[in-house]
């Protein structure tokens, strides 16, 4: 754990690999309740099965705006135990968005008091004042916290910080050391270098990788949240494969790699259920009941209710069928 002088220096070094952003298991009448079996399974499943090097908790996948904070609390206690337990160098990364500063700061304080490595706040999902009011919602909570933190600009905030509003908030607030770019918008990425080179950043659009941004210092080799564990199994580590040949700036033979083994046409074959709602195409979401029906086609414990808590929509039967015939066309179950 870092505190917030050291964030920087020990963000460079830390921050590698894969990081996996966990979901929520739910059970109980609408979901109400959370499978911690399921969970913890969930876990000794990335951290030791796969072997990947951090986790992320309590962010879109979670479903963190469905959790109370006393469930968010305990996710990320369990996460730490767990994974700790496996491997006591595990990078534990806690996102802690909540539409008051003040449950932010709760969050924030108890990731720290708990033992997480880094505090990522999203964009504030609520009321803010731009820019101005992205920065003011960080002071607040790095005037009151001694942890490293990082920044998750997400679209499904409703703002998306442009490459000056980013660089300003990591130059008056010296905890800020990494960036989470969700948008999918690379030159942005890469103005925010330009403006801020400490910063790390993960670009979400992962085609800059195959680009060569990572030899040019422009993105970092760590997945800062991604659902690694869902691309693939501890037989066929063809996503841990993949990332270590871009890591290692084989990028011709990383994109033979994702052409051959069917990376690259499962993608496009699953579509776009995790993040796009049918009746809301224009809006990024993190669509909780399909992150967890690939995991249960996998074999992974989702809990008896399989849906995200209300009012999240219900995965229809055709997304269902998609996301299934596309795990067997790539081969991580069988037909």
């Amino acid at each position: 754990m870092a505190t917030a002088a050291q964030a920087r220096d020990w963000a460079r070094v830390a921050l590698r690999g894969i990081g996996d952003s966990l979901y929520t298991p739910f059970c109980g009448p609408d979901g109400d309740d959370i499978d911690w079996a399921a969970y913890r399974h969930l876990v000794r499943y990335c951290v030791g099965d796969l072997g990947h090097e951090m986790l992320w908790c309590t962010s879109g996948i979670a479903e963190f705006w469905s959790l109370t904070i006393e469930e968010r609390k305990r996710l990320l206690e369990v996460a730490i135990e767990e994974a700790r337990a496996i491997n006591p160098e595990v990078v534990v990364q806690s996102c802690t968005a909540a539409t008051a500063a003040k449950d932010c700061l709760e969050l924030t304080r108890h990731a720290e008091a708990a033992g997480a490595d880094i505090v990522y706040l999203q964009t504030p999902m609520m009321e803010t004042h731009g820019g101005e009011g992205v920065l003011n919602f960080f002071r607040y909570i790095a005037d009151r916290t001694d942890i490293a933190l990082g920044m998750f600009n997400s679209p499904s905030s409703g703002y998306v910080l442009t490459a000056a509003e980013s660089a300003r908030i990591a130059a008056e607030i010296p905890a800020v050391c990494a960036s989470k770019e969700g948008a999918f918008r690379p030159a942005n990425s890469r103005r925010l270098h330009e403006l801020a080179p400490d910063l790390l950043i993960w670009e979400c659009d992962t085609t800059v990788y195959r680009a060569g941004w990572l030899r040019e210092g422009i993105v970092c080799a760590a997945q800062l949240g991604t659902a690694g564990y869902l691309m693939e199994t501890p037989q066929r580590r063809v996503f841990t494969e993949y990332w270590s040949l871009i890591w290692d700036g084989k990028l011709i033979e990383a994109m033979d790699y994702a052409r051959v083994s069917g990376m690259d046409r499962f993608e496009a074959d699953r579509g776009s259920w995790y993040t796009c709602h049918p009746g809301r195409p224009d809006y990024f979401t993190h669509w909780g009941g399909a992150f967890k029906y690939a995991a249960s086609v996998l074999g992974l414990p989702i809990g008896s209710y399989p849906e995200s808590r209300p009012p999240q929509a219900v995965l229809p039967e055709s997304a269902k069928t998609q996301i299934r015939q596309a795990y067997r066309r790539f081969g991580l179950v069988e037909g």
